[in-house]
């Protein structure tokens, strides 16, 4: 038997998407020297099966860790360094080529891609969000308009779509896609945020980013369906209301990562600029940017997690607070009460004054914060890649 997965994404691990790729192929490679001559999972392959994995990547991998069943292809010119919407497509429908050339039964696309393969191969497509459908800023020129028709044609065209939560699945079937063909599946955090953090790496992060604990932290991107804009607006009233002596606790400075993007990016929320207009230049850190190894101990030492999110198709980086025990102020919209369980504080996103009064009752209210982190270390068990991986495999292999 043999697979062709489309991993594209391992070029950009700091995504949600790269997170999955990378985590997937982990764990799928765990598996597979657990048995020999490349068997995975006997209990599901026909007796004696060899499986092998077509690895395809946008850029050179080579893999040396990974069994011998596991062939690694990267057919992109060097040249080609444009990360666009034409070099994502020419991926997308070359992959395909690639697979059929390679002799793949079954293809598994690990995003939503505009991906059709061959007739007499199945085609399962894991699906994380529908945000151009849902958010038209997202479809703000000819060139993302047509890139987001190419996708609603191949989710039509695939054999089984893997959702990575019920809100992103109940979305599909609004969208027109058969519910009996669409699968559930959890995805899970990256493996260092199961980890302790050492007090040494937790001193070296907050001197690097010159923090003391006890701060709000907002991270996970700076898109404007992130909701930056709103969640600044409830963080300036909180400050007039502190100004007038009316809040019953001192409110601690507000922490933002992410990268900062030229503010003619029209999907960009402007920080800087709201920043200024809002005269919160000395109460908001801007870190910019933050590499992953660092993120575990920016959330440790938050006294509350902050993601007013208008749309997730499934959110990741509210897991990942969860998962290092971390309060959580979060929307109460499409898959993050689902994600987030009992383990958040909710409120309306499109409110300031909601935003606000939660992150003030998240202040005053240590009884609440410490109910929200024993509630987290029940809420995270939920979420584990080698589910992830057996379901999905499950899926591939199904007659």
């Amino acid at each position: 038997m043999r697979i062709g997965i489309d991993a594209t994404f391992l070029r950009k691990p700091g995504t949600g998407i790269g997170q999955v790729t990378s985590n997937f192929l982990e764990k799928l490679e765990e598996f597979s020297t657990r048995l020999p001559d490349g068997q995975v999972f006997n209990f599901q392959f026909p007796k004696n099966e060899t499986v092998e994995f077509f690895i395809y990547t946008e850029d050179e991998f080579l893999g040396e860790k990974y069994p011998e069943n596991f062939r690694f292809r990267s057919f992109l010119p060097r040249f080609w360094r444009r990360d666009d919407l034409i070099r994502k497509i020419l991926w997308e429908k070359q992959v395909a080529r690639e697979a059929q050339e390679d002799g793949c039964d079954i293809f598994l696309s690990l995003y939503q891609s505009t991906t059709i393969v061959p007739r007499g191969m199945r085609h399962i497509m894991v699906v994380h969000d529908l945000i151009p459908a849902l958010f038209p800023a997202y479809q703000g020129n000819m060139r993302q308009a047509w890139y987001w028709r190419l996708v609603e044609r191949a989710l039509r065209r695939a054999v089984e779509i893997v959702a990575v939560s019920e809100a992103t699945r109940n979305n599909l079937v609004e969208f027109g896609i058969a519910p009996e063909g669409i699968t559930v599946i959890y995805p899970d955090v990256a493996p260092l945020f199961r980890k302790a953090v050492s007090p040494e790496e937790n001193a070296r992060v907050m001197k690097n980013y010159a923090l003391t604990p006890g701060y709000i932290y907002h991270g996970g991107g700076l898109e404007i369906r992130k909701n930056t804009e709103q969640l600044l607006r409830a963080y300036a009233l909180l400050v007039e209301k502190e100004k007038k002596g009316d809040l019953t606790t001192p409110l601690p400075l507000l922490v933002i990562s992410g990268k900062i993007f030229p503010e003619s990016n029209r999907l960009a929320t402007p920080v800087k600029s709201l920043l200024h207009e809002f005269n919160l230049e000395e109460r908001v850190s801007l870190l910019g940017f933050v590499p992953e190894e660092d993120l575990p101990a920016l959330y440790r030492n938050a006294l509350f997690f902050a993601y007013p999110s208008l749309y997730e198709g499934f959110g990741l980086p509210v897991l990942e607070a969860i998962v290092m025990g971390t309060p959580v102020l979060s929307a109460d919209t499409a898959s993050l009460p689902e994600v987030a369980g009992d383990a958040a504080l909710y409120v309306d996103a499109t409110s300031v004054e909601a935003i606000a009064s939660g992150m003030e009752r998240l202040l005053w209210d240590a009884t609440l914060r410490h109910t929200l982190q024993k509630n987290a270390s029940h809420q995270a068990t939920h979420f584990n890649w080698e589910h992830f991986v057996k379901q999905l495999l499950a899926l591939l292999v199904k007659k």
